[in-house]
Formats: C-alpha cells, structure tokens, sequence
C-alpha cells in the first residue's frame, strides 16, 4: 500500500458495501469510457522539501510575467491597499469557517454587517446579503428573486448590452428553472427604449427586467423612466452594476430599482484568473425574505452590550440543504472582508478618486490611441467612466500580440477582427499608454 493512501483494501471493500457497490470503478459508471483514464498517473517520483520546493520554483518561472493590464469587461486593475492584504491574510480570518454558530462567531459578524452597511449606502439601496461567488452568480440570483417574487411570472427580460458572461450563467439558470429569458435589443451601444416597450407591452408575465450601468461597452446609459415602465407591468428591475463605479455614478436606488447585483471585484480585489473574486447583491426590503443567503443584523446581547446575530438565513444550504438556492461558503466571506477592508480605507472621498483617476487615465488613453486616426470610439456620442470600445484599421490580433510581446502589456478584451475594449484605472500610467500608442502605431 502506498504510504500516502491510509485505506487498507479491507476499509475500502467496507465503504463500497456501505454504498451498495462492489468495485470503485462503479463509482464512475455515469463517466463515458472513453473519457476515463487508463493509464497511471503521470506523477515524478517521491521529493524530499528541498527537491519539492526547486521543482516549483522551476514551474514558476515558466509563467508568463504580470502584464499591464487595459483589459476590463467587468473585471479592473485596480490599487490593492497592503493593509488590506495582510489584515486577510491573518489567521483568525484565513482559518475561519462560514458562522453556523454565530453566538460564537461575533468577528466574523461584524465585518458582514459592516459590509452589508457599506454595500447598501453604495448602490443606494435598503438591504444586502453576503455574499455571492462572482457577479455572473449574483445577477442569475436576481433573476431567480424576481421570478419568485413574480409567483406565476416566468419570463424575465434582458438587455443586450449587459456582459455576455453574466448572460450565459443567466441562461444557465433559467433553462433549469423553467424561466424564459427575452433579449431586449441594442441601438447604438445602449438598450433600445423602443424594443424595451414594445416587448414590456407584448408579454403579461414578466417577472423582471435587467439592464447594467455602466454597460458592457463602457457606456454609461440613460434608463430615465425606466423603472416606472417596468413597475407599471408589476415587474421587478434589476440592475447589474460596476461596484466602484457607483461612487460616482447614480445609484440603482436613485434609478429606482428593486434588485442590484454586480461583481465587487472592483473595490479592490487583485485581478487572479477569475478569482476568487465577490458577487454582491442588494435589494428593497420588501424583498428580504427571497433573497439567497444570509442577511446580517445588529442587536444587545441580555447584558445590553452590542452584538450580532444572523437576522436571515433560512434560504442557507445548511437550513433548507438541496433545496436551498444557493452555497454561501466561506471563500466568499474572505472576499467579503477584503472589500470591507477595502472600503473603510478608502471611504467616499478615496472612492470618487479612484473613478477621476480612472476617467482622466481612460480619456488620456483614447486621445492617444486614436491620435493616428487608424482607431476611432465606436460610439462617439455616449459617455463612459473608464472604458470604452475602439474601431480600428488594424487588426486586433497583431496589436494584442505586439503589445505582450514587445511591452509586456494586455491591451484590452478583443471584440471582433477591429473592435477592441479596452479599460484604464488609477494603476495605468502615462508612460503605460504612450508605449501601447507606440505599439499601436506600428501595427498593419
């Protein structure tokens, strides 16, 4: 037996009886055959810690150096204070678990009601949960609030400018619960007003309608009215949001809205593959009781000394089990802090000047990019914070792979053959734009 695999083959032939089962390989009879492996593992002989640590040192260096980065589509490089990273990393908040026992949890309380404050008071409206995995989750959840809060309501509308990831995870969910999903479509960057009406008026069973600020292209749209239009058919509005953008954008509650979801990796979250990153989720009280996961309360304890106790959490796994809506876990309350962390360092002020820093370097970064007149804003009447789409004459491929390979940066997210969006933040600087205008310069 291998000194590494504690179960002797008696344990083993034990747990199959316990399942019903003879043989571990039915445990992957639901695996097509030709997608199980039938070789052994391929894993280099045993290391001493010294010889462990060399052979990853040598993987490591195989990656590809940190890029400066213009790329956005809803994820942004922005400033990581150091506090906010160390405070993570100890261990008291490392090492903990999600509060099943919150009388004993009180820590890990207090930074989610904190979170709940400060995420409330930042999309304006009554209430927050904490939390969700990412944005696309978030917004799927919204949708599954508006759908039950509509009973009989099993269609809900989308713009055709929110970010097509967060779409195909809506889509997901939808086909799997019944829900139709209707795409409103786009006008010159920004959700048609026109086939917003007409589609609220040809369907009675609307349970929701969801549109983004800032879009998916940047654009910062106009949904004046739109709120009223969509309550007038007794349907919920959901808006999916840039986190730190709304610090100096109007807020979905100034819009109106019942829902507002987004990712919150924004605030301050390093950029890493795809995460871990933090999905948010905030509402009208009057939908307090569909919203997933747990809802964080302030109170006194029988001494009259603060403390706090989970106000709401019947819709948890560990509550309602398969039938729950979603896995809170405890990665998600990590994230949570961290953009506590975040949040409190900077305050309102710090979070207005990180957008002003954004915009000045995104306005900075389009003169530049379009100096040569081969690049043009496709949308040259809309505004936009601190992303926007370019035409160009050149093809995106031979600007993206010039740019990584001569100046070690990611130009933006590729569109189409000439389309490229690209996104600046505070972290970007002058001389990062110059040398990728250079770069783009020489492109054919």
């Amino acid at each position: 037996m291998h000194r590494y695999f504690p179960h002797t083959p008696e344990d083993i032939t034990m747990m199959l009886g316990q399942c019903g089962l003879t043989e571990l390989s039915q445990l992957y009879c639901d695996v097509p055959e030709e997608l199980r492996l039938k070789a052994p593992y391929n894993l280099p002989p045993q290391m001493s810690e010294t010889e462990v640590r060399r052979h990853f040192d040598r993987l490591g260096r195989k990656n590809m150096p940190s890029l400066t980065c213009f790329a956005g589509a809803g994820f942004y490089d922005h400033y990581s204070p150091a506090a906010a990273l160390n405070l993570v990393g100890r261990s008291e908040f490392l090492t903990a678990y999600t509060p099943y026992q919150p009388e004993i949890s009180q820590g890990t309380l207090q930074y989610i009601f904190e979170y709940q404050t400060m995420m409330s008071r930042l999309t304006g409206m009554e209430i927050s949960n904490a939390s969700m995995y990412d944005g696309a989750t978030a917004t799927a959840e919204a949708m599954m609030m508006a759908v039950a809060a509509g009973r009989k309501r099993r269609r809900v509308l989308v713009s055709a400018t929110i970010n097509p990831a967060y779409r195909r995870v809506i889509d997901t969910y939808a086909h799997y619960h019944g829900i139709e999903v209707v795409t409103v479509a786009q006008e010159d960057g920004v959700t048609s007003r026109e086939d917003m009406e007409r589609k609220l008026g040809e369907y009675n069973d609307i349970a929701g309608v969801i549109v983004a600020i800032p879009n998916f292209y940047g654009i910062i749209e106009d949904h004046s009215g739109l709120a009223e239009m969509v309550h007038a058919r007794k349907a919920l509005l959901i808006m999916t949001c840039v986190a730190s953008d709304l610090a100096s954008l109007k807020t979905p509650g100034e819009w109106g809205a019942d829902i507002a979801c987004g990712d919150a990796q924004s605030l301050g979250i390093p950029l890493s593959y795809g995460g871990p990153y933090l999905g948010f989720l905030c509402a009208t009280k009057a939908l307090m009781r569909k919203m997933p996961g747990r809802v964080v309360g302030a109170t006194k304890d029988s001494e009259g000394r603060r403390c706090f106790v989970l106000t709401l959490q019947a819709r948890e796994q560990h509550i309602r089990r398969e039938k729950a809506t979603s896995n809170i876990c405890s990665n998600q309350g990590l994230m949570t802090l961290y953009v506590s962390i975040y949040m409190s360092l900077m305050g309102p002020e710090g979070l207005r000047e990180v957008n002003e820093r954004s915009h000045a370097a995104a306005k900075y970064l389009l003169d530049k990019m379009t100096a040569d007149g081969r690049a043009r804003l496709k949308y040259p009447d809309k505004p936009f914070l601190n992303e926007f789409v370019l035409e160009t004459d050149y093809q995106v491929d031979t600007l993206i792979h010039a740019a990584i390979k001569k100046d070690n940066i990611l130009p933006g997210v590729k569109l189409g053959e000439h389309e490229i969006l690209m996104a600046a933040t505070e972290m970007q600087t002058a001389e990062d734009i110059d040398r990728l205008a250079r770069t783009a310069r020489e492109c054919n």
